[in-house]
């Protein structure tokens, strides 16, 4: 049964590339994004 869903998944593979505007929005979210651990609490905060 694995074998015939990966056989079939790997013959409709599209090569899919995300737009520049897609990278520019996660890279620059992920800069601003701070993560602060506080006696077992993750305290998450944007720093616009």
């Amino acid at each position: 049964m694995e074998k015939i869903y990966s056989e079939n998944s790997l013959k409709n593979i599209e090569k899919l590339e995300p737009k520049g505007e897609t990278v520019n929005f996660l890279l620059n979210y992920s800069k601003a994004l701070s993560v602060k651990n506080y006696n077992n609490m993750k305290f998450e905060t944007l720093l616009n």
